[in-house]
Formats: C-alpha cells, sequence, structure tokens
C-alpha cells in the first residue's frame, strides 16, 4: 500500500509538471564567475527565454529575457531588462525600497498550497528584496535566505540592466525547493515606469500568464518549472 501511494503521489506530480510552463536548465562542469555582467562564455550553451508578457496590458512587453545553468553545487541565473531609463528608490538604502523600484523576481514554492513559497525581488542597484510568504499574502520580511548561499551581482547598460544571479542548491534542498531535478518557480519583473517619491508606478511582467483578472504573482497559476537536466 506505501509503495502504491507514492506511485500515485508520483504519477500525479508528473502530469502537473508535464502541464508547467517548463525551461530546461542545461549543467555546467565548471562554476561560473558571477560578475553582473552575464559575460561568462558559459553562458552561450544556456537556452534564451525570452517569452514574456504583459498579463494586464493590452500591449507588447518592453525585452525581458532569462537564462540558467546549474552546476555541481549551484544554479546560475541571468536576466536581461530593456529600460529607457531605469527608476530606483533610494532612501535609507533597506531592502525593501526594492519594492518602489524597478526589479526582476524570483519566487520558488515547495507545492500550490503556498505554504511557504520563498521571494527574491532584485533590482539593477544589486539590492535583493529577500522574504518568505505564506498563501495569502502574508509576508515575512525579516527573512532572508541562508548566509553565504546566495549572490546577486547586477550591471546597467546602455540598452537596460542585467542581474546574474547564484543560488546554492543545498540550500534550495534545505529550503525543501529543489525536488529531485524540478524547482517551481516563479519569473517575474516589475517594469517601473513612473516614479514620484517612494511611490511608483509599476507594469508587471510575468513568464507564465496567472489566472486572476488583477495583478498577483502571489497564487499558484503564477508558476513555471525550471527542469535540471543532466
Amino acid at each position: 500500500m506505501i509503495y502504491l501511494f507514492h506511485l500515485i503521489i508520483l504519477m500525479t506530480t508528473g502530469v502537473l509538471l508535464q502541464d508547467s510552463k517548463t525551461y530546461r536548465v542545461k549543467k555546467i562542469q565548471e562554476e561560473l564567475m558571477v560578475t553582473g555582467k552575464g559575460d561568462s562564455p558559459l553562458w552561450k550553451v544556456a537556452g534564451q527565454l525570452s517569452d514574456f508578457v504583459y498579463p494586464w496590458e493590452n500591449e507588447r512587453p518592453s525585452g525581458t529575457s532569462f537564462k540558467a545553468l546549474h552546476s555541481k553545487d549551484w544554479l546560475y541565473c541571468l536576466f536581461t531588462s530593456s529600460a529607457d531609463d531605469i527608476k530606483v528608490y533610494v532612501d535609507k538604502n533597506d531592502k525593501t525600497e526594492v519594492v518602489n523600484s524597478e526589479r526582476v523576481e524570483l519566487f520558488f514554492k515547495i507545492d500550490d498550497r503556498l505554504s511557504p513559497y520563498y521571494c527574491l525581488e532584485l533590482d539593477p542597484n544589486g539590492r535583493v528584496f529577500d522574504y518568505k510568504a505564506e498563501y495569502q499574502r502574508k509576508f515575512d520580511v525579516k527573512w532572508s535566505w541562508p548566509a553565504g548561499q546566495l549572490l546577486v551581482k547586477a550591471v546597467r547598460t546602455k540598452s537596460g540592466y542585467t542581474v546574474e544571479i547564484a543560488i546554492s542548491k543545498g540550500s534550495l534542498k534545505e529550503l525543501g525547493l529543489l525536488q529531485g531535478k524540478f524547482l517551481k518557480t516563479g519569473l517575474y519583473r516589475g517594469e517601473c515606469v513612473e516614479l514620484n517619491g517612494n511611490e511608483a508606478t509599476l507594469k508587471w511582467v510575468s513568464w507564465v500568464k496567472p489566472s486572476s483578472p488583477t495583478p498577483d504573482f502571489h497564487i499558484p497559476s503564477s508558476f513555471g518549472v525550471l527542469e535540471l537536466t543532466d
């Protein structure tokens, strides 16, 4: 009976993953140097994901792309964003100021209960707003990614900015996020189109179109899957 139960769970998970939007993360045999520029030759082997949309706007979004690679111990991610005018709010340089700034975002969930899930919001200054959350919109902003297990660097370019990220597989496993070779992941961008003091007007960009009539990424349907290949 126990074997049958686990088999059913695995089959169900497989169906759910099969129905999800999936990006396949290629494996590299050496570690990647994170500079924020995304200029390592290793990035040439990564597939480029560029099918981002405005889920709640009737227009095509500004250019946003994503790449990922993984090694024995690390997951590497690279966002490239087009922006004519990069708007970033800085006052005390607190991590929560990222929410009023241009940024890209990575969310990770264990399952559709979102109890808990983990969020990384990353701005063009390289600041990281990391927090733990529970459905629905219960945020623990004092939480931080495990020390020494996350590296983020960002660089502004002539056409926008890049954000390069390294996340240890050890931390992803510790948090229950890396399940075999799968990571249930949300990929987003908050495109800041206007900034008055600490009041930001944002257009939301997503890889997966969430099943919500109003802007909301903090729901199960906004996630896709990263599949770490051999």
